[in-house]
């Protein structure tokens, strides 16, 4: 017997299970609706594989919940690794904020069924933002790059705004301009500031 070693029919679920999450968070994202035949179809796996993983729709959306607030934790030292804090940071805006926030709003109506049917959400959504917000700027507090007296809470409800974008429409260049408004109020550097 081999240690270590993962046997193909738990990566083969784990991949069922990924691919499911991923097809049902588009399909909350875009419509903000649960079909098991529509998300099997996208995945690639039979209906009866999506009812194993997810006996019901709530279970289905309370697990892209937790997954798009996990991911936005987990990408944190990956981003901060490839790139320099300060880059870190806007992408973690703008390509994963900014995702996660026009997912939660196709989400919305289907997390308030969820919740009614299997009681409250999980209430860490707020800690696991403040959270990465926070890992984010100690990394540019240390490069020198943003004010050392942030506050990773302010700095989130200044990311709010981005519940204010259309999905459906340009979201990318008022990222853009909220992104470049926000650094300028954190720039360590006063001619930054202004540049």
């Amino acid at each position: 017997m081999t240690t270590g070693a993962v046997s193909p029919r738990r990566a083969d679920t784990r991949r069922n299970h990924e691919r499911i999450l991923t097809a049902a968070a588009k399909s909350l994202a875009d419509s903000g609706e649960i079909s098991f035949n529509a998300i099997a179809k996208q995945a690639g796996v039979g209906v009866g594989t999506v009812y194993r993983h997810f006996p019901a729709p709530e279970t289905l959306i309370l697990a892209v919940y937790q997954r798009e607030l996990r991911h936005l934790v987990d990408v944190v030292p990956p981003l901060l690794e490839q790139h320099s804090p300060e880059q870190a940071f806007q992408i973690w805006v703008s390509d994963h904020l900014t995702h996660y926030m026009m997912t939660k709003r196709g989400l919305a109506r289907a997390l308030g069924a969820a919740r009614s049917s299997h009681g409250e959400l999980p209430a860490n959504a707020h800690e696991v933002m403040v959270g990465a917000v926070a890992m984010l700027l100690e990394a540019n507090v240390e490069a020198g790059t943003v004010r050392a007296d942030l506050d990773p809470e302010t700095v989130l409800r200044g990311l709010g705004g981005l519940f204010y974008l259309d999905p459906s429409g340009d979201w990318q260049g008022p990222t853009a301009r909220l992104i470049d408004l926000l650094w300028r109020g954190m720039c360590a550097d006063e001619s930054r500031r202004e540049s």
